[in-house]
């Protein structure tokens, strides 16, 4: 195999957000397709979808706690 330059390398790994959104949306459709429901977080509620284009609100979500790259979470035990 081939050795990426930094360059190379640096191109790629730019290209991993666009990668996963597309993966994301494909999986979606090909669930829904397949006669499955889908559930993801929208609006800040957790929706459930199904094939037949009717979607069911399971739950409302808390708000996302924002996170600084970098920083360190420390999960609390109950």
């Amino acid at each position: 195999m081939k050795e990426l330059d930094e360059q190379a390398m640096s191109y790629l790994e730019a290209r991993i957000p666009e990668l996963a959104e597309g993966a994301v949306k494909q999986a979606y459709c090909n669930n829904l397709a397949a006669g499955r429901k889908v559930v993801e977080a929208v609006n800040g509620q957790l929706v459930e979808s199904f094939p037949d284009g009717t979607s069911k609100v399971i739950k409302p979500l808390e708000a996302p706690i924002p996170v600084v790259p970098g920083q360190r979470r420390v999960r609390v035990k109950r």
